[in-house]
């Protein structure tokens, strides 16, 4: 199974989801193959796919595979998939899409921890410790998403000072 065919089957099928394609891989199990789709987005916030989009078109996906058999009969699994919270940030709409978040950047032989609050085509703008940062993108070696487990999520933020303002 070649890569470069399954994205060009995949790639439109994702964009008629508002979905793009993050990356394929395929692995070989035995007798059958393992298909990962990953998929990136804006999502209804911008701020990446929600599971309803990705379910969509992870169902529109395996319709596309069993009517184009991209496999040739052999047999396959399919997995579909978000591009992950673990995966390094790379390109400014990653960053865009992870604004508000903690993130950890390896730049300019600097390491930083701070929120996203902002990117333009050439720079993140990050607050750190309360000041912020703006790191140019060219200079990023790494940078990664922290798992927050107790991170204030703004639309209960919003609630609650409504409740408090009423």
């Amino acid at each position: 199974m070649n890569t470069a065919d399954i994205e060009s089957l995949v790639a439109p099928v994702a964009a008629a989801h508002s979905l793009e394609v993050d990356r394929i891989e395929v692995l070989t199990a035995g007798k059958r193959s393992v298909v990962r789709i990953f998929l990136d987005g804006d999502g209804p916030k911008g701020r990446g796919p929600s599971l309803d989009d990705i379910a969509s078109a992870t169902r529109a996906i395996s319709a596309a595979f069993d009517d184009a058999d991209v496999t040739r009969g052999r047999p396959y699994t399919l997995e579909v998939s978000s591009r992950g919270v673990t995966r390094p940030l790379t390109e400014p709409r990653h960053f865009r899409r992870n604004t508000g978040r903690l993130v950890a950047i390896d730049a300019a032989g600097e390491q930083l921890t701070g929120r996203v609050l902002g990117v333009d085509g050439l720079s993140v703008e990050v607050d750190v410790d309360g000041e912020p940062h703006r790191i140019l993108l060219d200079t990023i070696t790494r940078a990664v998403v922290q798992i927050e487990l107790n991170r204030p999520v703004e639309e209960e933020v919003e609630v609650e000072e409504e409740e408090e303002e009423g």
